[in-house]
């Protein structure tokens, strides 16, 4: 609700001309207001007036205390060469950034449309640091957004089709990076993102990206700095190709997490991870599913689903606590999880080339496979990882497929509850 009548309420806007957006045939153009003073409304009126075969021209600095829902766009052309900086405005932000519901993510930009290119070189810088420190934060499920402390995404490209997002620089963002929100065809290449805070407050639940509910995703040719999931796959994410990344800080290139809510169904599959650079990571190429729940309203597991036909292929890791992680019970505590299992199935995942060094943070444990139902048709080929604290370990539990993985298998020491 809080989504739809946001919406409704900017819609009816119309904006007319004005000296601080240029107007030339469709080229729009947004003049910086300067001092300090809200942009935001100048950027709407000229998506308002180029929005349908236009180009929108962003090639200054722009403060932006306004959130920016701009939807029904047809064939748009969005020259971003100077600098959006959304205001460090808490007070305005968490309550009127826009809701979109799944973990409580809000955002400060809903891109919504057909056919559009996002390009320039320029930068969003979101302002992350106060977020970071703010001394009140309150965290959701699994440490998410929550209602009482809505954290912002940069940029959403929501509810659209056939989008390309070029060259662009995305610093300090307070929550995820990118959130892919049931859209279509959208294309990431020459993307670099820094979330590193400079305060001992981490820069919590930075994605780079974040895809929900959307299809035929790409995402390539990037860097990403940041202290959380490179690429995370959200539910009901399918055919999704992921390649020439290079990942710093990172918690990996993520299916998941899934099965967090009971009585949904989330579904991942068709992905392909191709050309992964990993460094001073957490893991490396990983999935999170929550264990199952006994209750019937559960928002910490019970869902059901599956993930299949996922490859992470030719991934280099180096300082990696996890190279290789999956991990059925996520978020999940190990009694519980070994009461009620997941309900979501893992099949047709596959491993190859993967190598490199652990960070030996879990001893000498380079792959840690853990399912708490059966995963069927899990395979390893290419695998040389080593780690610094002695021969190389092997971690193996409900992994039907043995046989296919190229190295041999130990029982874990005790079950994972995170």
């Amino acid at each position: 609700m809080r989504f739809l009548s946001a919406l409704l309420a900017l819609l009816p806007l119309a904006y007319a001309s004005n000296a601080n957006v240029q107007v030339n045939g469709n080229v729009c153009t947004v003049v910086p207001l300067g001092g300090g003073q809200d942009d935001g409304p100048n950027v709407l009126s000229a998506f308002s007036q180029c929005g349908d075969g236009g180009t929108i021209v962003l090639d200054s600095y722009y403060v932006v205390g306004t959130v920016l829902v701009t939807t029904g766009l047809k064939d748009v052309n969005i020259e971003l060469s100077g600098t959006v900086q959304y205001t460090p405005d808490i007070a305005y932000w968490s309550p009127n950034s826009l809701y979109m519901a799944y973990q409580n993510a809000t955002t400060y930009w809903f891109l919504s449309g057909d056919n559009l290119h996002l390009y320039g070189g320029g930068t969003l810088d979101a302002n992350g640091q106060v977020w970071w420190d703010y001394p009140n934060k309150t965290t959701g499920t699994a440490g998410g957004s929550s209602t009482t402390f809505a954290r912002p995404v940069p940029l959403t490209v929501g509810n659209a089709s056939n989008v390309v997002i070029e060259d662009l620089t995305e610093i300090s963002s307070p929550f995820w990076n990118n959130f892919v929100y049931q859209s279509t065809n959208v294309t990431y290449r020459n993307i670099n993102i820094s979330s590193v805070s400079y305060s001992s407050n981490p820069a919590a639940n930075s994605d780079g990206w974040d895809i929900y509910r959307s299809s035929y995703i790409t995402i390539e040719n990037s860097t990403i700095n940041n202290d959380d999931d490179c690429v995370s796959f959200k539910p009901n994410t399918t055919n999704v190709i992921i390649s020439n990344l290079h990942c710093n800080g990172s918690h990996g290139i993520s299916v998941g997490s899934l099965g967090q809510y009971a009585g949904e169904t989330d579904i991942v599959a068709n992905i392909y991870v191709n050309n992964v650079y990993m460094a001073n990571a957490e893991n490396g190429a990983r999935i999170k599913v929550f264990g199952g729940s006994p209750y019937a309203n559960s928002t910490a597991g019970g869902g059901t689903g599956y993930v299949q036909n996922v490859t992470y292929q030719n991934f280099q890791v180096v300082n990696v606590d996890n190279p290789i992680t999956v991990d059925q019970c996520y978020d999940t505590d190990a009694a519980a999880c070994a009461e009620y299992p997941s309900q979501l199935n893992i099949s047709d995942v596959h491993f190859i080339d993967i190598y490199g060094t652990s960070s030996g943070e879990d001893g000498t444990v380079v792959v840690d496979i853990e399912c708490s139902s059966e995963c069927q048709d899990i395979t390893a080929t290419g695998i040389n990882l080593t780690s610094p604290n002695g021969t190389a370990t092997y971690v193996c539990q409900n992994v039907a497929s043995e046989s296919q993985l190229d190295f041999n298998c130990t029982a874990p020491s005790s079950s994972s509850s995170a």
